[in-house]
């Protein structure tokens, strides 16, 4: 396991992708994540069940490395376990509307009055400003407020990413900035608040759209998945399925045009350089159609990738599983659960490090698995264990 965060305990207070996400980010690289679950398991466990006691698939994938302790975080001897678990750790993770914060004694300055140097890691789904904080949001929402839903649809029918990108891109955020922080901890020796927002997330990444709009006015309208930047950028049918292609600037335009036997375009002013080759892009994903249409897509990508223009297969879920490429990049390692019937492939750390690698070695916990192990640990003795128990508290 990487030693980069040895020594680093962080308590999981997260929900569904975004808090949850950033603290198995800290446990990859070592840290000690206790996962603090509702009695019977919270609810963000059963997401896409997949496991014989109904854990879902994104729950492995955002839990991986913890330990899990039930706790009724409602109740007064809850909220006093909450208290003695914050004393012995440097980072606490959230995601939870303010006003809950508040009612349940999660909010920063109530964590930093139990230890001063505590970092706290909010992610929220519009941020902390009085205006906007108590708002509800998912992942989908913030897509669709940031642009990129609209940007991404057709004129008629808008198109949001199936896939939570936003959550886990804000989880991203969150976790480089409690790295951030305790690297400044480090010197100043005090805790800090670090705040991360699905929506500014979602415009960060929508930001390239917002900026041109800001200044040009172009008021672009939706073009499904061909790119209004540049060309041919878009999705191709070849004879048994689909491709993407993506040529970007003027090198690989040349390249394209020599692959499909077209060098005349080169000499038409319409595609002179990408903003023209966007606007015209209709046309030239037309060539492109044409040229795909009487290859696999096998055929059709191994001339791309001799012709080096970027490009790959539209993959299902169960092509991606079976794709050569993504096995050989070392993208999926494979954890047993208990109740399944093979070991699930989780996804590697999306970042590596050359000495000290991340290491994903552990496998979610199931709900309360470590109760006992963590409470004994900051000094529990098994009669108060027991008591707590008994009054159904954990």
């Amino acid at each position: 396991m990487s030693a980069v965060l040895q020594g680093i305990r962080v308590l999981d207070l997260g929900r569904y992708i975004a808090g949850p996400f950033c603290a198995a980010l800290l446990a990859d690289f070592g840290a000690d994540v206790i996962r603090v679950d509702r009695l019977g398991g919270s609810e963000d466990r059963f997401v896409m069940p997949v496991a014989a006691d109904g854990t879902g698939a994104i729950f492995m994938q955002v839990n991986r490395g913890k330990r899990s302790i039930t706790l009724d975080i409602e109740s007064p001897r809850g909220r006093e376990v909450v208290r003695d678990l914050v004393r012995s750790a440097d980072v606490v993770v959230v995601n939870m509307p303010p006003d809950t914060l508040r009612r349940l004694g999660l909010d920063y300055d109530a964590l930093r009055a139990v230890r001063p140097d505590v970092i706290v890691a909010v992610a929220s789904a519009f941020g902390m400003d009085p205006a906007v904080a108590d708002r509800v949001g998912f992942d989908g929402v913030g897509q669709a407020m940031s642009g990129a839903v609209y940007a991404s649809g057709m004129p008629l029918q808008p198109a949001k990413a199936m896939v939570p990108v936003v959550d886990f891109s804000t989880a991203l955020a969150c976790a480089l900035g409690v790295m951030a922080a305790l690297l400044e901890r480090r010197g100043s020796g005090q805790g800090q608040l670090v705040e991360a927002s699905l929506l500014r997330t979602a415009l960060n990444m929508a930001s390239g759209a917002l900026i041109e709009e800001s200044l040009l006015g172009l008021d672009r309208r939706p073009s499904g998945n061909r790119s209004p930047i540049a060309g041919p950028s878009d999705i191709f049918r070849v004879r048994d399925g689909w491709i993407i292609v993506q040529v970007i600037g003027q090198p690989l335009f040349n390249r394209w045009a020599a692959l499909i036997g077209r060098p005349e375009v080169l000499d038409d002013p319409r595609f002179a350089d990408d903003r023209g080759r966007g606007e015209h892009g209709e046309q030239l994903s037309r060539m492109m159609a044409d040229w795909c249409a009487g290859l696999s897509r096998e055929q059709a990508l191994a001339a791309l990738e001799h012709a080096r223009i970027p490009a790959g297969p539209v993959n299902s879920p169960r092509q991606a599983l079976r794709d050569e490429v993504i096995g050989a990049s070392g993208a999926f390692c494979w954890v047993a659960y208990p109740g399944l019937e093979r070991p699930a492939p989780l996804v590697a750390p999306p970042v590596g490090l050359s000495r000290t690698p991340p290491a994903l070695d552990r496998r979610s916990p199931t709900a309360g698995e470590h109760t006992d192990e963590v409470l004994a640990g900051i000094g529990y003795d098994a009669h108060r264990i027991g008591e707590l128990r008994r009054h159904g508290v954990i």
